[in-house]
């Protein structure tokens, strides 16, 4: 898949006229070969919608955060889980608290278990990795969306990396 990423900022195009025409039904945005070059590479198709409609409406994040996300995801999947999606979903109600706390810092056990979620592909249609929360938290911390997923993946089952890693590169934790 030589040019995915060029076929993603494409159909992400085509999405975003749609969105700003006034079609909000990401449910018809997506032909049948779309769909299975979004499986191919990892992303759900609300996930891409929900890429698409946060840069609408707020403008992040930017469609190159979309690509550099879903260039984690999709080495993650064909790596370390040989290309075979999940089929675990976790739930919504399962996220640590918005207001949980790990070393003082808010939102780091939520954002942790979103991205190891992420990675392996089983966040709820209804959550997202890089939601408005999650971007306040890595702007605050100064760290890019993509680079953090990554410190998840290399940290596996390790909070104390990932702790280590968001106060190396924070200008208000330490």
């Amino acid at each position: 898949m030589y040019s995915w990423d060029q076929q993603f900022l494409d159909l992400y195009d085509r999405c975003l006229e749609k969105y700003r025409a006034g079609d909000h039904d990401f449910n018809g945005y997506y032909s049948e070969e779309e769909l299975g070059f979004l499986r191919s590479i990892g992303c759900q198709p609300r996930e891409f919608f929900d890429f698409v409609e946060d840069f609408a409406v707020g403008g992040d994040p930017t469609p190159s955060t979309a690509v550099l996300i879903t260039d984690v995801r999709r080495n993650y999947l064909k790596s370390e889980m040989g290309g075979k999606l999940s089929d675990h979903v976790v739930d919504p109600a399962s996220l640590p608290p918005k207001t949980e706390e790990m070393d003082g810092i808010i939102w780091l056990p939520r954002i942790i278990t979103k991205a190891r979620a992420k990675l392996r592909g089983e966040l709820d249609p209804n959550s997202m990795f890089c939601c408005g929360g999650d971007r306040k938290f890595l702007r605050t911390h100064n760290i890019a969306p993509a680079d953090f997923l990554h410190a998840v993946w290399e940290a596996g089952d390790d909070d104390s990396k990932i702790l280590a890693f968001v106060k190396a590169n924070s200008p208000v934790a330490g």
